[in-house]
C-alpha cells in the first residue's frame, strides 16, 4: 500500500485525467468490492454510511462513528478514499475544521462538504467560513464542495445555473478543490457548468442518466452514484426476506457473491 500522502496526491491527479467514475461504498465490505471491481478510488455515501450505523442521513450520525468507519475503509483498501462528511459534522466552522483534520488523519484523501440545510441552503458567507476552516485544518485534502441548488430546486429554474456557478466560485475562493453539483445530468447544463467553473466538476448519476463517457465529454471530471449501490443492495435484502417469509423459497439470493470470494477480500 502506498503512503497516505501519495494516495492523496494521486486522488487530486485523478480529477484531471479523464472522467473519474466513483462507485459509492458504505462499509468495509462494499469498499473492498468496489476496489476489486477496478475503481481507481473509493468514495463513501453519507446516507449509506449512516444507515449501516443505525442513523438517518442528514447530520444525525455521531461524528466519531463516521470517522471510525472512514479509518476502517482507508485501512482496508489500497486506493484513495473520499469521505462524504455531510455538512461537516459541526455547528460552526471550527468544528468543521476539526472534522476535516480527523478525517485526514483517519487516512482519507478527500471529503465532500455540502451546503444544504433543512428547508434550503446555508448562507454563502457562512459556507465559505466552513470550507476555509476545513482547508486550514487539512491543507492537502481534496475538498469537494457540494452545492444543492439543483438538488433542492432552489430559486426559479432559469436562475439555478447562475446560482450554482456563483456558489461554486465562492467556494473555490474559500479553498475548495472541486465542485459537486448533484441534481443535474442534462448534458447541455453539465457543459455550461463545466465551462463556468474553473475546477473539476462532480455530477451525480443514476438510472436514466447519460453514460460516464458522455458526461465526461460534456465536461464532468467526476461522476458518482450516491446511494445507488447501497439502495440496490438493500432492495435485494428486502426482496429475499419477503420471498423467504411469504413463499418459503430462496431464489432471490441466487446471484449473491460466493462465500469464498467475498471472504477472500478481507485477506488472512
Amino acid at each position: 500500500m502506498t503512503s497516505a500522502p501519495d494516495r492523496t496526491k494521486l486522488f487530486h491527479a485523478l480529477h484531471h485525467h479523464g472522467p473519474l467514475a466513483l462507485p459509492n461504498a458504505w462499509d468495509v465490505a462494499s469498499a473492498l468490492i468496489v476496489e476489486a471491481a477496478g475503481a481507481k478510488a473509493v468514495a463513501t455515501t453519507s446516507a449509506g454510511v449512516a444507515w449501516s450505523l443505525g442513523a438517518p442521513d442528514g447530520d444525525a450520525l455521531d461524528r466519531e462513528r463516521a470517522i471510525d468507519l472512514v479509518a476502517r475503509i482507508a485501512k482496508a483498501v489500497s486506493v484513495p478514499v473520499s469521505a462524504d462528511i455531510e455538512s461537516g459534522f459541526g455547528v460552526d466552522a471550527e468544528q468543521v475544521g476539526d472534522t476535516a483534520r480527523a478525517v485526514g488523519e483517519a487516512g482519507a484523501s478527500g471529503v465532500n462538504i455540502e451546503d444544504g440545510l433543512r428547508g434550503g441552503l446555508r448562507d454563502v458567507a457562512e459556507q465559505q467560513e466552513r470550507l476555509a476552516a476545513a482547508r486550514e485544518a487539512a491543507p492537502g485534502l481534496y475538498i469537494n464542495a457540494r452545492t444543492d441548488v439543483f438538488l433542492r430546486g432552489v430559486g426559479e429554474p432559469e436562475d439555478r445555473l447562475r446560482l450554482a456557478v456563483e456558489r461554486a466560485r465562492a467556494y473555490l475562493e474559500a479553498g475548495a478543490s472541486g465542485i459537486f453539483v448533484p441534481g443535474v445530468t442534462d448534458l447541455a447544463t453539465v457543459a455550461e457548468l463545466a465551462a463556468a467553473i474553473d475546477a473539476p466538476l462532480n455530477v451525480l448519476a443514476g438510472p436514466g442518466a447519460p453514460a460516464v463517457h458522455e458526461l465526461g465529454t460534456a465536461g464532468a471530471a467526476r461522476i458518482s452514484v450516491g446511494t445507488a449501490l447501497a439502495s440496490a443492495a438493500y432492495a435485494v435484502a428486502r426482496t429475499a426476506a419477503e420471498e423467504l417469509l411469504t413463499k418459503g423459497t430462496y431464489d432471490s439470493t441466487g446471484d449473491g457473491l460466493e462465500y469464498g470470494e467475498l471472504n477472500a477480500l478481507f485477506g488472512n
